[in-house]
């Protein structure tokens, strides 16, 4: 759900469209992996399937009002004394150790190096954002690449994944994984990357860092195509978004328990980590379905839950973030998963552990 211009949207259309769309023609975007009649698998894994021995981890980018990464005119990138002020709420009193990073740019370099030079208790896994190699026809905002531009994006994920290389190697003891693409696969994304190419990188990581290497991807790319990929991996990484998907709050952790369960059927033998499950606290496109305090419920229940299953999740996001999404609707979902606002205060679900983040009360 990290989703950019160059990284995962096109300006101006809301990714709600692709969604709406894919629910006209299936029971909803997880389709034959919604919940359904069929028989519970076991989920639960051994403490050691764990990822860095951690259970509540969470997503960060920490992009804040004007800034974005590369949008073809490059990158607005946080200031290192806001990268820090990120890295040190997060990792305040060890509420979280573990963070997901979605690429090896400029930015990320900098989150690695201010951990290292801060001592700060944060591992991170480093993503390697891949460009579409490929047009994606079942995308409805996206317009069709240029053959140019398709070549152009093969040596541009060359670098990349060789940048990724670079950190993981360099920053051993803070980068604990590695994740080659992000939702590069799933039938709606406008960057999508050939299956045979994701396992190419994917090798090429694995043979150059001493780290675990996994690709992050939607749960219904898993659970209908992902036995011959993760056959590749240390460990899968999957998303799920009941508030994408219809769901509301009652109905949010057995509908995410069954994209699961509907993924394990189809890698009956894999790690499974959740790099990515969140609830909008406001969202144009979800309407009462998106709050405060609903993402507070849905954050404790699934944790919960996850924690007593050993699966290492990552909660989307740590912070609002307004480059994303329609620029012409402030209001919409991409803009405001954070924990926190964008202007670092904490949403309800956060208030008890950040109190003196907390606005004071004007009488």
């Amino acid at each position: 759900m990290n989703r950019t211009l160059s990284f995962h949207s096109c300006a101006g259309v809301s990714l709600a469209l692709c969604f709406l769309l894919a629910a006209l023609t299936t029971p909803a975007q997880g389709g034959d992996t919604a919940p359904a009649a069929q028989a519970k698998v076991n989920l639960k894994q051994k403490r050691r399937d764990l990822l860095c021995s951690t259970k509540k981890a969470v997503c960060y980018s920490g992009f804040r009002k004007g800034q974005h990464p590369d949008r073809g005119d490059s990158a607005a990138n946080p200031t290192d004394e806001q990268v820090l002020e990120d890295l040190r709420i997060l990792s305040r009193d060890g509420n979280f150790r573990l963070i997901r990073l979605y690429d090896a740019q400029v930015n990320s370099e900098a989150v690695l190096r201010l951990i290292q030079q801060h001592k700060l208790d944060l591992k991170v896994v480093l993503g390697a954002w891949l460009d579409a190699e490929i047009n994606n026809p079942g995308c409805p905002w996206a317009q069709p690449f240029s053959d140019e531009r398709l070549r152009a994006n093969q040596g541009k994920n060359l670098e990349e994944i060789g940048r990724a290389i670079r950190l993981a190697n360099q920053y051993s003891n803070i980068v604990v994984a590695v994740a080659v693409g992000n939702e590069a696969l799933v039938s709606w994304n406008d960057h999508m990357v050939p299956v045979e190419s994701v396992i190419r990188y994917v090798r090429r990581v694995k043979q150059a860092v001493a780290q675990p290497v996994t690709v992050a991807d939607n749960h219904d790319w898993w659970a209908k195509h992902g036995d011959q990929l993760a056959k590749e991996l240390d460990f899968v990484s999957v998303h799920i978004y009941p508030l994408w998907e219809g769901q509301d709050i009652d109905q949010a952790l057995a509908y995410g328990i069954a994209n699961l369960e509907a993924v394990r059927r189809t890698l009956p033998n894999s790690r499974f980590v959740i790099t990515e499950a969140g609830w909008a606290t406001v969202a144009s496109e979800f309407g009462p379905r998106a709050s405060e305090e609903k993402q507070k419920r849905y954050y404790h229940e699934l944790f919960e839950w996850t924690g007593k299953m050993n699966i290492t999740t990552f909660f989307f996001e740590a912070f609002d973030e307004s480059w994303k999404g329609d620029p012409n609707d402030s209001l919409g979902a991409e803009k405001h998963w954070g924990l926190f606002t964008e202007d670092r205060v904490p949403k309800l679900v956060m208030r008890d552990l950040y109190p003196d983040l907390v606005p004071a009360k004007r009488d």
